[in-house]
This record gives C-alpha cells, sequence and structure tokens, in this order.
C-alpha cells in the first residue's frame, strides 16, 4: 500500500533508540525526510547515516533536552517546515507513591507530559499558519490499564490521553489530526532492562527475563517497529479522518486478555 508520505517532513523526538528509532525506519522507508530529536547525538548520528545511504533521503539530528525551554522553542524553530511531529521522547520510572520523589515525578513529567504538551503548542501552531498537519502522541498502556507500581507513569499517560483527545476533537477545523498510541510491553533496550531486573529480583539470574514474557500475548512483547508502522499508517491520508482518538497496542492485555 503507497501511503502517500513520499517527501514529507516528519519530526521524531526520542528518536536515538527504541520506538522512535523504528518509527525513523519506517517513515524513511516511505521515502520521508526526517528530523531526528534527542540528546544522544551519536546514536542519533548513527541512525541517521543509515537511513541516507539505504532510502536517499534527507535527515537533519537536533541535540536537544526537551525538558529544556529554549531547546524546544528551538527545535520548533529548525523544524518550522515539518508536516508530521512524532512526540515520543519519554522516561518515566516505575515506583508506588511512596517511593516516587516530588523531585523525580516532576523531572519525568517535564519530559514526557509537558515536553508533548509544549512542543505541540509550538508546532501546531506552525502547521495551522501552513494550511495544515498531523501530530502523534506516542503515549502508553499504562493510561489505561492502571498500575500502582508505575503511578507516575499511569498519571502522566492518562493526562497526555486526555490532552490528545481534546486537542484532537477539534484539530480538523485547522486541517490538522492529532491521533495518539498506547502501547502496551514493547520489546526496546529499556523494556529489556527492566525484564532483567525483575528477573533478578523474582528467579535470582537476570538472564532469565524471557521466562517472565511468557504470560504476555503470543509470549512476547511488540515490536518496535510494529509501533512504527501504525505511525506512519495513522499519519497518512490513508487515515484522513482519523483524529482525536488513541490506538492501544498491547495484545489485548488492557482488553482483559488473559493466558
Amino acid at each position: 500500500m503507497d501511503l502517500h508520505l513520499r517527501g514529507k517532513r516528519v519530526l521524531i523526538t526520542g528518536a536515538s533508540k527504541g520506538i522512535g528509532a523504528a518509527a525513523a525506519e519506517a517513515f524513511a522507508e516511505e521515502g520521508c525526510h526526517l528530523g531526528l530529536a534527542a540528546r544522544n547525538v551519536e546514536q542519533m548520528n548513527a541512525l541517521a547515516e543509515r537511513l541516507r545511504s539505504n532510502h536517499q533521503i534527507g535527515v537533519k539530528v537536533h541535540g536537544v533536552d526537551l525538558r529544556k525551554p529554549d531547546d524546544l522553542a528551538r527545535l520548533a524553530a529548525d523544524a518550522a517546515d515539518i508536516d508530521i511531529l512524532i512526540n515520543n521522547a519519554g522516561d518515566i520510572p516505575g515506583g508506588s507513591i511512596d517511593k516516587v520523589e516530588e523531585a523525580a515525578w516532576r523531572h519525568a513529567w517535564d519530559l514526557k507530559v509537558f515536553g508533548f504538551i509544549n512542543l505541540t503548542r509550538l508546532v501546531y501552531a506552525g502547521m495551522k499558519a501552513r494550511g495544515g498537519g498531523v501530530i502523534i502522541n506516542d503515549i502508553g498502556a499504562a493510561g489505561e490499564k492502571f498500575d500502582a507500581n508505575y503511578i507516575c507513569g499511569s498519571a502522566g499517560n492518562a493526562a497526555l490521553m486526555a490532552f490528545t483527545r481534546s486537542l484532537g476533537s477539534k484539530s480538523l477545523a485547522d486541517n490538522i489530526r492529532v491521533v495518539g498510541i498506547n502501547p502496551g510491553p514493547v520489546g526496546t533496550e529499556r523494556h529489556v532492562t527492566l525484564m532483567k531486573t525483575r528477573a533478578k529480583h523474582q528467579l535470582g539470574d537476570e538472564n532469565r527475563y524471557r521466562e517472565l514474557q511468557q504470560g504476555l500475548p503470543l509470549g512476547r512483547p511488540a515490536h518496535a517497529r510494529e509501533i512504527g508502522d501504525l505511525m506512519a499508517y495513522l499519519a497518512s491520508d490513508r487515515s484522513g479522518y482519523t483524529s482525536g482518538v488513541i490506538f492501544t497496542v498491547d495484545g489485548g492485555i488492557s482488553a482483559g486478555w488473559s493466558n
């Protein structure tokens, strides 16, 4: 299926690894020109070089800390001509309410919650002035299947779900679509690290972490590329009547799936 994305300009935050890097691959294969934004410039440069070589596209690397207002403003200015924004950066810690201190909570939300909101505010205005665009928020299934041991993430993700639905409910009046994706477990480097820590605690051996995944649908987490491919589809005109909704990709977990 031709997604009609060739030549579109896409900005992806949190693009150095995981879902962000997978999204970059998906959009590159569709012939999009990319802006990659994160703090790890070295990783992004390696990814950019490979994508340029493999797909003959333009790729620009933005070394930014999205917690910093000046960096956000600079990123929005440098990417003022984008057609598609993928809000993906985030690193919210686990823990119950007595384990996550205020400073850690605010630090996490400055990136995942306010980072999404503030960059969207800046980019939305430019898209509106140019006649339209697409904003996709990579949120997380903990925002709908609440977890007291991931309370900071559940609360932050729920806020971003409300933000996405609220903005997307009226954004087509500006020819802008705003859509969210709620991945469940995804086999990223961060997921493997978390599973190894849990395996060491529960099983006494971090290398047994795959045993903890056996109860997941299909016995595995989602592949990052499965999320990236959905982003590409939702960003395309093949999904042109889609706005103000959240797509959950968790193998049925939040719908009550059980092994």
